[in-house]
C-alpha cells in the first residue's frame, strides 16, 4: 500500500529491538512512504511494556501523526490514546511481519545465508577405511556443507596409502587437510595436495616451513598456552600459513577455562586466524549436537574464528556438518545485524515446533457438530488425542484406548487397513503432543532440517467394497 508522504509514525520500542527495527524501518519508510521516528523506552524487553507504563515513559514528536506500539504490548490502549491525541495502535509482535503489516513485500531476509565461517570436517580414523569408503563420506559430509575434509590419521601407526587418499580426494575436487603428528604421514599428505596441516607444536614445527601449506598452531600445554607463542613466532618467521587452535576442552575437564583462553588469545593476536575444534564439545556430551554446535559458533563468530573443524562420530551428533552449515549462517546474520538469532533459522528447531497453532474446545465441539459425514478427523489439542467424524467426537490421552472407544461404537468403515492408518495417525498425534509440536493429519510432523515430507496414506476404496455402496464412506480427511 502507498502511504501520503506527509505520514510520520512514531514507532515505540524496547532496547533490545532497536537496531533490528531501525535497520528494517530503512528501507520499509521507503517502499511504504512514510516518515519515522524512533523511541526506544528503557526497558529490554519490549514484550514487558504496559500501556500505563509507556505512557509514564513515551515522548512523541509533535509533528508524529501515528503512534505503533510492540504487538505484545498487552491492555487497553485506551490510556495512551487519550495521551497522545493521535491514532495508537499494536503493531506486529515479529519484526519481520512490519511488511506485511504496511503491505510490502519482506526485505528482511535478503542478506541471510551469508556467512564467514569454515567447517573442516574430519573423518575419523581413515587408515582403517578403504579409499572408496573415504570417498563416498567425503561425498556425504560436503553435501551437508562441509569445505574442507580432514583426513585424521591414527596415532602411533604410520598409513602408507595416506598420500593415494589425499590425492583421490583432491582428484574428485575436494580441499583436504591432514590431521596426524607423523611427519612421513604429513609429508606425504602436503605433497598429493593437503592445504593444512593439524597441528603444530614444539614437536614438529621445525619441519612446517618444508610442506609448502597452512598449518594449526597448537599449545604444547593447553592450560597455560606453553609454548604456543614460539610456535607462532617461528612459523611467522619462516613464513608459514597459520591459523591458530588453543584447544577447547570438553565439560568437566576444563571447558570454561578453555573458552577464556580463546579470548586471551584473540586479544593477544587480533589480527590471526584462528580455528576451534568443536568435536572436543560435541562427541563427548550426553546431548544432541544442535544446540552445542549453535552457541560454539556463535562464540566463534564473535572473536572472529573463521574455521571449525568437526566430526560425526557418535549418533547424537551424526548431522553435526549440517547443524554447522544452518548454525554458521544465522550467527552470522544476528551478529551482522545485532540481532538475537531468532525466527531466523527454524530448520534447527528439530525436537519441539517454534510455535503451536492450537484449536481450542470450543472450536472443536463446533466443528464436530458440523461434521456430515463419517471420515475420521484427528487432532491432538490440549493433551488429548481427538477423534471427530459425523455424530462422534472421542478422545484420549492413549491411542489404544482411543482406538477401544471407537470400536464400542460399532463402526462400519474400520477394516484392517483402515485400523492400520488410524493407528499411524493416532501415534504421530500421540508423538506431537508428547513434544509439544504442531500435528496436521496427513502430514509429517515438522522435524526442522531433518523432516522427510511424507505422502498421504488416505484410503479409498471403490464402491464395491464400500458395505453400504457409499464410495466416500471410507475415505479418511
Amino acid at each position: 500500500m502507498t502511504r501520503d508522504q506527509s505520514e510520520r509514525i512514531h514507532f515505540v520500542t524496547g532496547r533490545l529491538a532497536e537496531h533490528a527495527l531501525r535497520r528494517t524501518l530503512q528501507d520499509l519508510s521507503e517502499a511504504a512512504g512514510f516518515a519515522y521516528s524512533v523511541d526506544v523506552l528503557p526497558i529490554t524487553v519490549a514484550a514487558l511494556m504496559t500501556p500505563k507504563w509507556i505512557e509514564r515513559h513515551w515522548s512523541i514528536p509533535t509533528e508524529a501523526t501515528r503512534v505503533v506500539i510492540p504487538g505484545y504490548c498487552d491492555g487497553d490502549l485506551a490510556v495512551l490514546q487519550k495521551a497522545s491525541l493521535i491514532p495508537v495502535e499494536r503493531g506486529p509482535r515479529d519484526l519481520r511481519q512490519l511488511q506485511e503489516f504496511f503491505g510490502t513485500a519482506d526485505k528482511s531476509a535478503n542478506d541471510y545465508g551469508r556467512y564467514d565461517i569454515e567447517i573442516i570436517a574430519e573423518i575419523n580414523h581413515a587408515p582403517q577405511l578403504n579409499i572408496a569408503d573415504i570417498l563416498d563420506e567425503t561425498q556425504r559430509l560436503a553435501s551437508a556443507g562441509a569445505d574442507v575434509i580432514d583426513v585424521g590419521c591414527d596415532p602411533g601407526a604410520q598409513w602408507k596409502d595416506v598420500g593415494d587418499c589425499v590425492k583421490a580426494l583432491r582428484d574428485a575436487g575436494h580441499r583436504v587437510s591432514i590431521d596426524s603428528l607423523n611427519m612421513w604421514e604429513i609429508e606425504q599428505a602436503t605433497n598429493s595436495g593437503a592445504e593444512l596441516v593439524l597441528s603444530v607444536n614444539s614437536t614438529n614445527r621445525d619441519a612446517a616451513a618444508d610442506w609448502g601449506c597452512a598449518v594449526v598452531a597448537i599449545p604444547d600445554d593447553p592450560e597455560t598456552l606453553q609454548g604456543l607463542d614460539e610456535t607462532i613466532e617461528m612459523l611467522a618467521k619462516g613464513g608459514v600459513p597459520l591459523r591458530i587452535d588453543p584447544i577447547l576442552e570438553p565439560i568437566g575437564c576444563g571447558f570454561a577455562a578453555s573458552l577464556g583462553r580463546y579470548m586471551e588469545t584473540r586479544k593477544r593476536y587480533p589480527d590471526a586466524e584462528m580455528m576451534m575444534g568443536i568435536g572436543n564439545l560435541t562427541e563427548l556430551t550426553d546431548v544432541d549436537s544442535a544446540g552445542v554446535n549453535f552457541l560454539l559458533l556463535g562464540i566463534c563468530q564473535e572473536l572472529g574464528i573463521r574455521s571449525v573443524l568437526t566430526t560425526q562420530v557418535i549418533n547424537w551428533a551424526r548431522t553435526s556438518v549440517k547443524e554447522c552449515d544452518l548454525a554458521r549462517r544465522a550467527v552470522s546474520y544476528a551478529i551482522s545485524n545485532r540481532v538475537p538469532p531468532k525466527h531466523c533459522e527454524p530448520r534447527l528447531v528439530t525436537l519441539r515446533d517454534t510455535k503451536l497453532y492450537a484449536y481450542d474446545m470450543d472450536e472443536l465441539d463446533q466443528l464436530a457438530a458440523n461434521v456430515k459425514d463419517t471420515n475420521y478427523r484427528v487432532f491432538a489439542e490440549s493433551g488429548m488425542i481427538h477423534l471427530l467424524a459425523s455424530g462422534m467426537h472421542l478422545e484420549d490421552t492413549d491411542p489404544f484406548m482411543l482406538f477401544e472407544k471407537l470400536l464400542a461404537t460399532n463402526p462400519k468403515n474400520v477394516d484392517p487397513s483402515h485400523a492400520f492408518y488410524l493407528g499411524y495417525e493416532m501415534a504421530k498425534a500421540a508423538t506431537a503432543l508428547t513434544l509439544s509440536k504442531s500435528y496436521r493429519q496427513d502430514e509429517s510432523l515438522d522435524w526442522g532440517y531433518l523432516t522427510v515430507e511424507e505422502k498421504s496414506h488416505r484410503l479409498k476404496k471403490s464402491k464395491a467394497r464400500q458395505p453400504d455402496g457409499d464410495a466416500n464412506q471410507d475415505k479418511v480427511s
